[in-house]
């Protein structure tokens, strides 16, 4: 039985311990299981090896599980990639299917399934080299591969810049906007989210709620944002708003 090499890129040490069980206990191969705790230290590794076969975590340091494949299939779209994550959140989602290179073979399965379905998902992937989509992920692909419900990233982007707080001057200054063209952004949105001003109005409370903070709850419960992924984008609006504050300086 020959040994196939397997890179599991994965920051919590009882999940590494139990995929690396999970293959010390596959009957259909014998694997070299290497370990990457974070993301970026799976991709140096990965880079090493004509054709890297990695089990890789969706949250971790570092880099992210969507980053690091991304990186990855940049350089070696070969590479076989399963995640394994606790989360199918819309935008983990919507980031893989844009990343993922044609003929690519990888799989997606949720930490909550039983260790037989994660080990089919596993030898489907590495050793039978076929897709392998947990159905649940599935579901959240076809929603978001709706044109009608689907967000466009320029969408995504003004869901984002209202998640952090933003207001539309920011907003218009940070993507080069005039007020209007914000507006329009925000308004395609809303739509988007299905959330209709009109239908929440009455005669005697006027506007029932903000429709800013309606978008980021109802995109928070499609799994469009997370709290892990907006820690990533607030360190990137902190490097913008010092930029932003010394462009203005200069032009005093």
């Amino acid at each position: 039985m020959s040994t196939i090499s397997v890179i599991i890129a994965e920051d919590n040490p009882k999940d590494f311990e139990f995929l690396e069980q999970l293959l010390n206990d596959c009957d259909m191969a014998q694997f070299d299981i290497s370990r990457a705790a974070n993301g970026q230290a799976a991709l140096e590794m990965a880079l090493e090896i004509d054709q890297p076969l990695v089990i890789s975590d969706i949250q971790m340091p570092e880099i992210n599980g969507i980053d690091f494949a991304k990186a990855l299939w940049a350089q070696k779209p070969q590479a076989r990639i399963v995640f394994w994550s606790q989360f199918k959140d819309e935008m983990y989602v919507r980031s893989l299917l844009k990343i993922v290179p044609p003929e690519t073979v990888y799989g997606y399965i949720l930490k909550s399934n039983s260790k037989s379905r994660i080990a089919s998902a596993v030898v489907t992937v590495l050793l039978d080299e076929q897709c392998w989509i947990d159905p649940e992920v599935r579901k959240v692909q076809g929603r978001t591969g709706h044109s009608q419900t689907a967000l466009s990233d320029i969408e995504f982007e003004a869901l984002i810049d209202i998640s952090l707080g933003l207001t539309d001057n920011l907003i218009a200054q940070r993507r080069y906007l005039s007020r209007r063209g914000v507006q329009s952004r925000l308004n395609s949105l809303y739509n988007k989210l299905c959330i209709d001003q009109e239908q929440f109005q009455t005669e005697k409370v006027g506007d029932a709620f903000n429709p800013r903070n309606r978008a980021v709850a109802v995109a928070t419960h499609r799994g469009l944002i997370n709290p892990f992924e907006l820690e990533h984008e607030e360190t990137e609006l902190q490097l913008w708003l010092t930029q932003f504050k010394k462009r203005n300086k200069i032009n005093e």
